[in-house]
């Protein structure tokens, strides 16, 4: 588990060079938009380390997704939904492990309620604090934001589907991994029809896959988010689109899928189909992130046609 942790871990560091890691990876404050009639979002800027953040206000509580890396950040996400609502009551949901998408919710008071899939809470189990170690290392400043930084045992833990009720507005949230992680999971506000989709989608990006991502997963998780008919799609990181996302994700990586067959077909070896497919597809998008995402994906659709 350790040498896959380490694989991985490398594969991550590389991503996250491309996506322009910065140095003082801290949320904007006062820079809420309005996404829906319930829900908001703070822009990660194109920040590396920086998660889009949201906030679905209802009529008893407020939802928090992704509240940031570390106490500082989740400071600021919590003064932000103060700002918005009188609420007292707060549930705290995220969408995969990672530490830029969960630690802030230490600022949080006790009576928060954090929410998180079984996958999820095992994740963090066996990876968590190595994650928190390995980007703690990353800069002075992301140790700082770190230091403290330890695990939220979640409050109510669901296996792959559960539906919150805030008064007024409702959000499902669904597991939809192995993708960029495991417990990759969709975060959808109903009534607004906006869909946090992790790093499941991205927009002007290549997919963050890594070894243990499944390509017919990762296709699955986009059929299950068209289904909801999604008007606005908050990624991870990175600039907020609507829902073609989808559809020019799912093109990019069932055109991966396809040529993997096709040249796996012709003798190809996995590394060489890989090589190819990522020298390709990097070629017709030179300034898009992540690009080390498509050797994964090709080797897993190499192993997944066997």
């Amino acid at each position: 588990m350790l040498k896959h942790f380490l694989f991985v871990s490398f594969l991550f560091l590389g991503n996250l060079a491309f996506a322009q890691l910065a140095p003082n990876p801290m949320i904007e404050e006062n820079a809420v938009i309005q996404l829906g009639e319930y829900t908001y979002g703070i822009s990660d800027n194109n920040i590396g380390g920086v998660p889009n953040v949201g906030i679905v206000i209802g009529e008893l509580a407020t939802l928090i997704i992704d509240p940031g890396m570390g106490r500082q950040n989740g400071e600021i996400v919590l003064r932000e939904a103060q700002r918005l609502s009188d609420n007292t009551q707060f549930y705290i949901v995220s969408t995969h492990y990672h530490p830029e998408h969960t630690t802030g919710y230490i600022a949080f008071p006790e009576s928060a309620i954090y929410i998180n899939s079984t996958t999820q809470e095992n994740e963090f189990t066996e990876n968590g604090q190595r994650m928190i170690d390995l980007f703690s290392g990353f800069s002075p400043k992301m140790g700082e934001l770190l230091a403290d930084a330890q695990r939220r045992v979640a409050n109510i833990i669901f296996d792959r589907t559960i539906s919150i009720n805030l008064g007024g507005v409702t959000v499902n949230l669904e597991v939809v991994g192995p993708t960029h992680t495991i417990g990759d999971t969709g975060i959808f506000v109903l009534e607004d029809r906006v869909l946090f989709t992790g790093d499941v989608v991205m927009n002007n990006s290549f997919l963050a896959a890594t070894p243990g991502s499944s390509i017919s997963a990762w296709l699955k998780a986009f059929d299950t988010f068209d289904a909801l008919e999604p008007v606005v799609i908050v990624p991870a990181h990175g600039e907020i689109g609507d829902g073609s996302l989808i559809g020019m994700q799912r093109e990019i990586v069932a055109g991966i899928r396809d040529e993997t067959l096709r040249l796996k077909a012709q003798g190809q070896s996995a590394d060489a189909v890989a090589d190819a497919i990522s020298t390709s597809l990097s070629a017709e998008h030179p300034d898009w992130p992540r690009a080390n995402g498509i050797a994964s994906l090709a080797r897993s659709a190499w192993e997944e046609s066997e």
